[in-house]
Parts: C-alpha cells; sequence; structure tokens
C-alpha cells in the first residue's frame, strides 16, 4: 500500500503573505504535476507558498495560499473549526428532511458529521464547468449551499449523498472571512493575513 507523502509545511520567508486562488475543475491542490492532471504550478508562480488545506480535484474554488506555517496551521486544524461554504449543485429535488439531516449531521463510515448550515438557493451566477455538468433532462438538479466546520476527505460529497443527493458540482466559495468574490477561475490576489487570526 503506497504511503502518501505529508504535505508541505509552510516556511516563513519575508513578510506574512496569504493568498486566494480560484482552483479550476481536474487542477491538483498541490504545485506538480502527477502524471496525469496538471498541478498549480500552471496558474501560479508564487514561491514559497502552500496550500493552506486541500480541494479536491474535481473540485472548483477558493483554495488559500500562505508562506506561514502557523497560519496554515490556524486555516486549517479542525480545532478552530473554520467555517467553510460551499455551492453543490446535486441531483435531484431536495425534499426538507433531506435538508433537515445535512444541518443537523449525518453519519458517515468515518463517524458523524458536525452540525452544519444547510439550505436550498437559487442556481448561482458562476462561471461555467470545463468540462461541462452532464444534464439529463429526465432528472431534476438543485442547487445547496452548505456550510461545515470540518474538513475530512469529500465530506461534502459524501454527505450529500448520504441523504439521497448525488454532487454534480462542488465550488468551496469562502473559507473563514474569505470568499472568492468576482474572482476568476484560475486567478488569484491576495489577502489581509491579520483577517485570519480574528
Amino acid at each position: 500500500m503506497a504511503r502518501s507523502r505529508p504535505r508541505p509545511r509552510a516556511k516563513q520567508s519575508g513578510p506574512t503573505r496569504l493568498v486566494a486562488f480560484n482552483k479550476p475543475m481536474n487542477v491538483l491542490s498541490q504545485f506538480t504535476d502527477d502524471g496525469r492532471w496538471p498541478g498549480l504550478a500552471r496558474h501560479l508562480d508564487l514561491p514559497g507558498l502552500y496550500p493552506a488545506g486541500r480541494l479536491d480535484r474535481d473540485s472548483e474554488g477558493l483554495l488559500l495560499l500562505t508562506n506561514d506555517g502557523k497560519l496554515q496551521a490556524r486555516l486549517t486544524d479542525p480545532r478552530h473549526k473554520m467555517p467553510k461554504t460551499y455551492l453543490v449543485q446535486v441531483e435531484g429535488s431536495p425534499e426538507p428532511e433531506q435538508i433537515r439531516a445535512l444541518a443537523e449531521g449525518v453519519v458517515l463510515n468515518d463517524g458523524p458529521t458536525l452540525p452544519a448550515q444547510a439550505k436550498q438557493i437559487a442556481p448561482p451566477a458562476l462561471w461555467p464547468r470545463e468540462p461541462p455538468v452532464r444534464e439529463r433532462q429526465s432528472v431534476p438538479d438543485a442547487w445547496l449551499r452548505l456550510t461545515i466546520h470540518e474538513g475530512r476527505n469529500r465530506q461534502v460529497r459524501r454527505m450529500t449523498a448520504h441523504v439521497g443527493l448525488p454532487c454534480l458540482r462542488l465550488v468551496r466559495w469562502s473559507v473563514g472571512p474569505f470568499d472568492l468574490s468576482d474572482l476568476a477561475p484560475g486567478a488569484w490576489r491576495d489577502l489581509d493575513p491579520g483577517r485570519a487570526r480574528l
């Protein structure tokens, strides 16, 4: 069984820096390619910065990067319960009991999730996804806004699947006080690191 490589810790080099990046679909949350999928270096030339957390290859949206190990830990350590908000396109028409189950927490194979904020929303004005989500005229879809305070592997996808709403598209919109706002896919901007310590 292959051993996963430890995630690099950010090494302080110069003043603390925090960057927001809108990770496109099918880009890895690491700088190097893996032979099949491209890494962050295809979009970013930011020596000394490392991802604070990760975003699955098939997910899009906000990825934070920093050169400060303490800030990296502050953003990713589950003890800090940094809220993360996702916009989730799901297959099916959500029923009130499904939304309630997501909000109260569900029991996954690695244990129960913490209570979340969950509600159905109108389709958000997002950029087109590449490749596009496959549409099935015979099956409805809907959008949810889901805020969690954990960061388990593929947690949001597993939560929606658990209540019978398979995920079609997943966009991380915000982490703590930071969000995508008008950041286009593949683009980045500097943030105020002090806001992460509030």
